[in-house]
């Protein structure tokens, strides 16, 4: 019987964030069918990289495998964000996460990084005693997440804004 593999996650630093985005778009190509570059990846970027220069602080922590075979490079990533709302009754410090940008490398995919990134995402919302924690699960992870204790909660509303917002007094 062979021994099991550890499989070593590491919180993400500054110097992560083009790996991020890499497999971000990767993540959307998976959910698009194309691959959509575009000026969203240097924001990303600098987003990533200011979020993650101080762990102690973040509110967009992010767990990750390396690549094994190729150094520097991510083999696997879980993103999350932290938000501070009013407290409520069931939420008594008002902190709610939420997961995104779950993914995994195509040339490491059904080794269980991205349920090791998963899981180390959720310790690092429940050391923050985050009392929900909510993402929007794809086919294709949905398995993962139910196994990570997801289910649904609501059907939310959202509102888009594709472009920018007029000017105040400007016509619509």
């Amino acid at each position: 019987m062979s021994e099991p593999v550890t499989i070593e996650v590491r919180p993400a630093r500054p110097a992560d964030a083009p790996e991020l985005v890499r497999l971000r778009l990767l993540m959307f190509e998976a959910m698009q069918g194309a691959a959509r570059p575009g000026p969203w990846q240097a924001t990303a970027e600098a987003v990533l990289r200011e979020r993650l220069a101080d762990p102690e602080r973040t509110t967009m922590p992010a767990f990750v495998v390396d690549d094994p075979t190729a150094p520097g490079r991510l083999a696997a990533c879980a993103v999350g964000t932290l938000e501070q709302r009013l407290p409520a009754p069931g939420h008594p410090e008002g902190l709610f996460g939420f997961v995104f940008n779950i993914c995994t490398d195509p040339a490491h995919r059904r080794r269980g990084y991205a349920r090791a990134c998963t899981e180390a995402l959720l310790d690092w919302f429940d050391a923050h005693r985050v009392t929900r924690i909510d993402l929007h699960a794809t086919e294709g992870g949905e398995g993962l997440y139910r196994s990570l204790g997801f289910a649904e909660h609501s059907v939310p509303l959202s509102r888009t804004r594709l472009s920018p917002a007029p000017a105040p007094g400007a016509a619509r």
